[in-house]
């Protein structure tokens, strides 16, 4: 019965939020709190509840001020003269400037929001690349793969298996830190091999360096707020904000490291409390949003793993694994997660599907962080600007001006190989236990 409820409660939750007929945030909160009074745990419901709730204070502690800092020091322009740098340095040289696309979109993506990435990184290059008569598949090829390897431990992806799997940013995080570091060599590799590629198309020696280089301009809203004189401060404050969450992760919680580092920005960049408070004001939104997603999904584990539910449908699927094959199952998730975000939301993959898989895995003995970093190499990373489950992926072809099919047919194999060599990189520095 148990192991039914919980595969129905799981199917419900799916096509809810597959089919949108309820948003995610109201998905997590009816489907399981209907499926545990079904189950007859009648008011044992609240208490799993509480229990999920609590679970995931750290972690939307983390992510609300982790916005409301990357906000901050941005509206400081602290990243402004290395975008201005970039755009000049670039020059008319195609593997340049699609070098510097890439690079430019890594730096504005360390806010983790993939809208703001593309609004500030498109606009910028764009001109540049129509200018030269650049395929602008290639920019959104560059943009996309810069954003997508990119799971720091304040973006989505990692924030939502965090949750759904009950375990410390820093554990799933840190073992990662030399993949990424993989990735982000294949990444620049491939936007090198898009620029050489368009060099020989256009024949790069009519390309005379008498193009006009782009233009950033700031509205005046947005200068008023720029602290150019800060900037040396913001970028230390910055490094020992990351650095400390990093290198002393286990003993202090990131949501500490960030809660200190907004105070710090805001004293230092905008001392007049109303400037303050319209700060937080301007971001509070975006943050508000996914720490409510958080909460609810809090509610969802709490009760499917109080209930134990989770556990049931688990044991029930372990008989269906054959045990020889339970050490593949990370790298078999790490290969599919990429192509599995075409058919999975965020939301319904991270707190529907991951702990199942997670659950399972653990009955043959394979950790759960394993099966949480596996997903964290293709689902919602990787995959997220080719997705048509994500609105940034139509953020992407409308600011370039391509079709959604072109865009998908042309980065897709580009997203998935970074997949494919960060799974391998796992199992060649024995991050993934064969």
């Amino acid at each position: 019965m148990l192991p039914l409820l919980g595969l129905v409660t799981i199917v419900v939750l799916l096509a809810a939020i597959l089919s949108k007929r309820m948003s995610p945030l109201v998905a997590l909160i009816i489907v399981p709190i209907g499926a545990s009074l079904i189950g007859g745990f009648g008011l044992q419901t609240s208490q799993f509840v509480i229990g999920g709730l609590k679970s995931l204070a750290p972690v939307v502690g983390m992510f609300v001020f982790a916005i409301l800092y990357f906000g901050t020091i941005t509206d400081a322009g602290t990243l402004d003269p290395i975008i201005d740098r970039i755009l000049r340095t670039v020059g008319t040289k195609p593997t340049r400037i699609v070098m510097g696309t890439t690079l430019l979109a890594l730096l504005i993506h360390l806010d983790g929001s993939g809208a703001v990435c593309f609004l500030v990184t498109i606009p910028a290059m764009l001109p540049l690349y129509e200018r030269l008569n650049m395929d602008k598949r290639v920019l959104a090829a560059a943009v996309s793969m810069a954003a997508g390897i990119n799971f720091l431990p304040w973006t989505g992806p990692m924030i939502r298996a965090s949750a759904s799997l009950h375990l410390p940013v820093s554990a799933l995080f840190n073992p990662l830190i030399p993949i990424q570091a993989i990735g982000l060599v294949f990444v620049f590799s491939m936007a090198w091999w898009l620029g050489w590629r368009e060099e020989k198309r256009l024949g790069y020696a009519s390309t005379s360096g008498s193009v006009p280089l782009p233009k950033r301009e700031l509205t005046p809203e947005e200068q008023a707020l720029r602290r150019p004189q800060n900037f040396w401060f913001n970028i230390v404050l910055t490094v020992a904000v990351l650095g400390t969450m990093v290198v002393m992760g286990e003993k202090i919680p990131p949501a500490i490291m960030f809660m200190v580092g907004l105070c710090i920005a805001l004293m230092v960049n905008y001392p007049n409390v109303d400037m303050q408070r319209k700060r937080i004001d301007a971001h509070a939104r975006a943050a508000l949003m996914m720490a409510g997603i958080l909460l609810a999904a809090g509610v969802f584990t709490g009760i499917m793993q109080g209930s134990g539910m989770l556990k049931a449908m688990a044991q029930a699927a372990v008989g269906f694994v054959p045990p020889a094959f339970a050490g593949q199952i990370p790298v078999a998730l790490g290969v599919l997660s990429m192509p599995l975000s075409m058919l999975f939301d965020p939301d319904s993959f991270y707190f529907g599907v991951l702990p199942v898989i997670a659950e399972v895995a653990s009955q043959l003995g394979v950790p759960a962080v394993h099966i949480g970093q596996a997903a964290l190499l293709g689902q919602m990373t990787t995959g997220f600007p080719v997705s048509p489950l994500t609105p940034a992926t139509f953020l992407v072809v409308g600011l370039c001006g391509i079709d959604l099919a072109d865009h998908q047919k042309f980065t897709f194999p580009l997203l998935f190989g970074a997949s494919i060599v960060m799974t391998i990189a796992c199992v060649v520095l024995g991050v993934f236990a064969l």
